[in-house]
């Protein structure tokens, strides 16, 4: 399925370049020092412009699992959260929780900036190596446990995913949410 829908708040997933979204915020798969990288923070701070990393420059730094908020600068997205997933290591490490702090800390930002739409890249699957159907799952299922216990605090949370193969990891989490929780499908 490519949408779940949790009380008021819908879930979904895309194949797009985040940079092109017109949401309210986006998430950028930041570094711990909000420094322009490769990937999609490589992506994102091109199209922002230079001014995005002066204003990142101020809030960093960022430890793994936390997320900072900027401004959107150039982008569509009024505003950019910048959350740091963490590096994989063979999984023993905590880069589970690490990695669900970082989407929980964006999420918990974006409600407490007047965020209401905010679309997430597939944070710490790229260079970071964490393997791709275990960060959607954590991605998926901390979203819907965000839109369970802060209903109505977003309208709407995106997966934006880069290519075909990471949405289709994202839409077999958002089933295997669906089916753990009954929920509607979309």
């Amino acid at each position: 399925m490519d949408e779940l829908r949790i009380g008021a708040t819908l879930l979904r997933v895309v194949v797009a370049d985040i940079t092109t979204l017109d949401t309210d915020a986006i998430v950028n798969a930041a570094n711990e020092a909000l420094a322009p990288g490769g990937g999609v923070c490589g992506a994102i701070h091109r199209a922002a412009g230079p001014d995005l990393a002066a204003e990142c420059a101020r809030v960093a730094p960022s430890p793994t699992g936390e997320a900072r908020i900027t401004g959107g600068h150039r982008l569509p997205a009024r505003r950019i959260i910048h959350a740091v997933g963490p590096v994989w290591q063979g999984g023993g490490r905590g880069e589970a929780a690490e990695l669900a702090g970082a989407y929980r800390n964006a999420l918990t930002l974006a409600a407490g900036n007047a965020v209401r739409t905010i679309a997430f890249p597939a944070i710490s699957t790229g260079i970071y190596g964490y393997p791709a159907a275990a960060a959607a799952a954590i991605a998926v299922g901390t979203a819907a446990g965000f839109a369970r216990s802060a209903p109505g605090a977003l309208a709407e949370i995106v997966f934006c995913c880069f290519s075909e193969a990471s949405a289709d990891e994202h839409r077999r989490a958002l089933d295997a949410e669906a089916a753990a929780s009954g929920h509607a499908r979309g």
